[in-house]
């Protein structure tokens, strides 16, 4: 059971960090600077929320990045009691010679959970702020683990090498993705034919959830995109508190 106040310190927090969001994102009056091949392309260009890019793929408008000044949120101690992220890695049935990248992957907080279990594999922690990766480098240096690769993700791929991986985790960073189409593109070439991709997102059916709406997903909303770029859903394992865990495999041909 999730405590009041812990509950609004979450609320809070939320609050603190899209201020501190990276705004860069959004150049100002790109609205009247979109070349042709933008405006033809799958994304739509319009005024939205204050949390948004304004930029709308499949008629869901595109958050702003967290930028790294949240990462003491990410290593919050109630995390664990809110998300239940034991139970999202055991929903993963890591195997020990897995290879996954955690695309997203912040301050490392379920790289570090993932790494000791994939202990014949490779766990890639991919972001595409160099701040976040720094941290991540530290802490694995600290505990020694010869299993972690960092890798400098961008706005249009994971720079994933093809066929390299057997699990993909996205926690609460879906939804940020400035170029969602190029992304999963990247993702569907970096999996391995019998993969997965974990996709964990605030559940936008349950308005209890202290989250902006825009930082939320639903699961139609979610099969509709994975679906428009090849992905079908395999399952939805909804045993954690606040958030989807949606599993993605590659779309039969």
């Amino acid at each position: 059971m999730i405590s009041k106040s812990s509950l609004i310190k979450t609320l809070i927090v939320s609050i603190l960090l899209f201020t501190t969001s990276c705004k860069g994102q959004t150049p100002p009056g790109f609205e009247k600077n979109i070349d042709d091949g933008e405006q033809n392309s799958e994304y739509v260009y319009k005024s939205g929320s204050i949390n948004g890019i304004g930029k709308w793929y499949q008629g869901r408008e595109i958050a702003h990045v967290m930028g790294f000044q949240g990462m003491e949120w990410l290593e919050r101690p109630e995390r664990e009691k809110e998300e239940n992220v034991s139970l999202l890695i055991k929903n993963m049935n890591i195997q020990p010679k897995d290879d996954i990248a955690d695309i997203g992957a912040g301050s490392g907080y379920h790289v570090f959970k993932m790494a000791p279990l994939a202990k014949e594999g490779t766990v890639y922690a991919i972001d595409i702020q160099p701040e976040m990766l720094q941290a991540i480098e530290t802490k694995r240096k600290a505990l020694d683990l010869k299993n972690i690769e960092l890798i400098q993700g961008a706005e249009k791929t994971t720079n994933l090498p093809a066929n390299s991986v057997d699990k993909i985790l996205m926690v609460d960073v879906y939804h940020e993705f400035s170029f969602p189409v190029e992304m999963l593109a990247s993702m569907k070439e970096a999996l391995r034919n019998n993969g997965q991709i974990y996709m964990i997102e605030y559940r936008l059916e349950d308005s209890n959830i202290p989250i902006k709406t825009i930082h939320k997903m639903s699961e139609e909303q979610t099969v509709k995109e994975f679906e428009a770029n090849g992905f079908v859903l395999q399952e939805n394992i909804s045993n954690l508190p606040w958030q989807h865990c949606m599993v993605f495999v590659h779309a039969p041909e």
